[in-house]
């Protein structure tokens, strides 16, 4: 019986959609095939949109309504899409040999009509190394994602897809893929923890907009009002931020002051004046070339000048600066910035420390980031922990140690489950709350007050604080060492035998070859 119910257990209809795409990818490789399917995608949502309210204006064609007035659709929030670029006419050419051509030249018709658009999507379709006939199914198979629904629905199927392939293809890059992409429960947690209800939400450092995404989200799960946050953003890299304008533009987020320059947040800071009331933030680790050297008497640096060698506490005081008064920050960082001494990062973090700034540390499990092994943690900040809607936090930290939390979704990497990160965010909740009811649990959480954390010379590492489980108290050594004694034993029993049938295998090959 359970056979024959997993066989009629169908697959979500992403995961369908991934492995039909990836099929048709070829020899293209995934960091440039990406670009072709979430262009397609972003493509279909827009032209989905304006059919929608192309349909309606017909309707009302009678009344004065003119379906080719691109002030309709700008009235509405709409994007324009030009005769010879929407979907229709594309599937109507999607068995021609030229198809490529024809959705570099809707892609190009759709940026000039839309002033946002503007050198965000991508015109690779016309490649020698993208088989028109593998385009045209492409093509079929998005234009099936969302077949018949409407746009509320189809923006939302879309949208999810989106998502979902931004994340597949950060899998296929691997390290490279970690570069625009944020892990969803890493974003998940960051947001549930910092709950960003309403204000001015800013990621500096913005990938592919997941922070933003997750945000709006976490307002609509909570029967908030999306329109009372606004975001704001920026991105060093050109190819990445044109990925974020896609996500934020299919999900229907205002992406207007989300902002790309070469030289990045630290030369070249887009928002200068801007004083956020949320930071949520995934900063590259560890960054040796971040100008370090050209900004040494910056007015960001209020708690000790950065070493040029790493960007980690550049990074912190960048965020901090942005903060508003009441602001709040919650950032991904190296390990390593928990401890590190050298170049003057001990005495940045002890300013930090003792300015009352660091609300709650939480240590990650390995194996959650797609680009690098270096073990991460969360560092939540606060401009105000005194008073405001939360109790008076000022003279202590929590400390929150979750390495042993997750799962492994494929041999490399891990995630968070959704009660991983309710049993996170719900400790630091109760912590903060006036209401709560916090209690330190060994192994997992302790709050600390900031003498003792001074005591330990001003070290962050969540492990020093939060002790042994209860039920490691008794641990019994020499127990422990017979089960690893008799796993090894039984591991080179297995090997031996592997051994064995490997030179007999080899045996047959040789006799077999001296007979021929």
């Amino acid at each position: 019986m359970a056979k024959s119910k997993k066989e009629t257990t169908e697959e979500p209809l992403e995961k369908q959609l991934w492995k039909t795409a990836d099929k048709l990818r070829k020899n293209i490789d995934a960091a440039e095939y990406k670009h072709i399917v979430l262009g397609l995608i972003f493509l279909k949502y827009i032209s989905d949109a304006f059919e929608e309210l192309y349909a309606k204006l017909v309707a009302e064609a009678a009344e004065g309504a003119d379906p080719e007035d691109k002030e309709e659709y700008k009235a509405e929030n709409v994007f324009f899409v030009p005769q010879d670029a929407r979907w229709a006419f594309l599937v109507s050419k999607a068995k021609q040999p030229e198809i490529g051509k024809f959705v570099d030249e809707a892609m190009d018709a759709i940026e000039k009509e839309n002033a946002s658009l503007k050198g965000v999507l991508p015109k690779v379709y016309g490649r020698q190394n993208l088989d028109p006939t593998s385009l045209g199914e492409l093509i079929d198979l998005v234009g099936n994602i969302a077949l018949g629904s409407a746009k509320a629905r189809s923006a939302d199927v879309l949208g999810h897809v989106f998502e979902y392939f931004l994340g597949e293809f950060a899998l296929a890059e691997g390290k490279k893929g970690g570069q625009f992409y944020t892990p969803r429960s890493v974003v998940e947690l960051l947001v549930e923890m910092l709950e960003p209800y309403k204000g001015r939400v800013f990621d500096p450092c913005c990938g592919s907009g997941g922070m933003f995404v997750q945000s709006e989200k976490f307002v609509e799960d909570h029967q908030g009002r999306v329109n009372d946050i606004s975001i704001y953003g920026q991105e060093s890299n050109q190819t990445t931020w044109r990925l974020a304008k896609m996500n934020l533009a299919i999900r229907g987020i205002d992406s207007s002051q989300v902002k790309w320059n070469n030289e990045g947040s630290f030369l070249n800071d887009a928002h200068k004046d801007l004083k956020a009331d949320y930071i949520i933030a995934n900063p590259p680790f560890n960054v040796s070339d971040w100008g370090g050297d050209l900004m040494r008497t910056d007015g960001r640096w209020q708690y000790g000048t950065p070493p040029t060698g790493n960007a980690n506490f550049a990074w912190l005081q960048h965020f901090i600066y942005h903060l508003a008064p009441t602001g709040q920050a919650g950032v991904v960082l190296s390990k390593g910035a928990l401890t590190s001494k050298t170049s003057g990062e001990g005495d940045i973090r002890k300013a930090l420390i003792e300015a009352g700034l660091i609300d709650c540390i939480v240590n990650l499990p390995a194996k959650l980031f797609l680009n690098t092994q270096i073990p991460a943690a969360l560092w939540f900040m606060s401009r105000d922990r005194s008073n405001g809607k939360f109790r008076n936090r000022s003279n202590e930290i929590l400390f929150i140690d979750a390495r042993n939390l997750g799962y492994l979704i494929n041999r490399r990497t891990r995630e968070l489950s959704h009660d991983d990160i309710q049993k996170i965010a719900g400790t630091y909740h109760s912590w903060r709350n006036p209401d709560g009811n916090y209690e330190d649990i060994a192994g997992f959480c302790a709050s600390v007050p900031i003498s003792k954390v001074k005591e330990l010379d001003y070290v962050l590492t969540p492990g020093r604080y939060v002790g042994l489980p209860d039920d490691e108290e008794d641990f019994d050594f020499n127990e422990r060492f017979s089960v690893l004694k008799a796993e090894l034993e039984a591991q080179l029993k297995e090997e031996a035998q592997l051994n064995e049938i490997i030179s007999a295998n080899l045996l047959k090959i040789k006799i077999n070859e001296c007979l021929g």
